[in-house]
């Protein structure tokens, strides 16, 4: 079976269970994902498959819905037109890699949907945090500040960060300000409450990083 599918965070709701508990969830719209490669072994080394998202069109015009397929296609270079041949699907810009049990049961072209996630199951989802600018080290790193009273003019600013006569340097890793956010993270062992595999969806309990409509990858442990 296929450890993960690459998907789409759709937002957040409060969900309550069978005994009455309300709880933050996450929907994420799971796939569907398409098979674009398979690695194996004695090829590559390792056994993974290259699964590519396929973006479903939300309109109902079919004049318009073309349109943006067309869009769509102009936008995808030659090379990796040359990739997708196989697939048959010539859409596709989000490609993941994922472990597999057994190579052998996929083809290319092979369509892995989110029926592949039971409820009760805990997953870890990866996605690019909020990019949030240039910030301080208050907002970047939790600092209290400094005082407020008594003629201080040192709110908002870090204090003191440098070292003595030796090493007469800023140590490497020091919490300061710069870019904060538009990372790579994972959040570790989340429970699915929830599956609707009829329309690919998943309820992960808590908050996964990025924003809505952001893209990421769900992993089976």
């Amino acid at each position: 079976m296929c450890k993960g599918l690459i998907g789409k965070k759709l937002g957040m709701f409060g969900y309550f269970t069978a005994e009455g508990k309300y709880i933050p969830v996450t929907v994420v719209k799971s796939g569907p994902c398409v098979v674009t490669q398979i690695k194996t072994v004695a090829n590559d080394t390792y056994n993974v498959l290259q699964l590519g998202l396929i973006e479903e069109t939300d309109t109902a015009d079919k004049k318009n819905a073309d349109r943006n397929k067309s869009n769509k296609s102009k936008r995808i270079n030659k090379p990796l037109a040359g990739h997708l041949k196989k697939s048959g699907i010539d859409t596709i810009s989000v490609f993941r890699e994922f472990p597999v049990d057994d190579v052998q049961k996929y083809t290319v072209g092979q369509i892995v949907s989110s029926d592949i996630f039971t409820e009760g199951e805990c997953v870890d989802v990866t996605g690019i945090t909020k990019g949030r600018g240039f910030s301080g080290v208050m907002k970047r790193h939790g600092f209290h500040g400094g005082r407020k009273t008594h003629g201080s003019k040192s709110h908002r600013i870090p204090g003191s960060v440098g070292c003595s006569a030796w090493p007469a340097k800023i140590i490497k890793g020091k919490k300061m300000p710069g870019h904060y956010g538009n990372k790579k993270q994972t959040i570790k062992n989340l429970l699915i409450v929830e599956s609707r595999p009829e329309n690919n969806l998943i309820m992960i309990k808590g908050a996964i990083p990025g924003f809505s409509s952001g893209i990421v990858s769900i992993k089976k442990r």
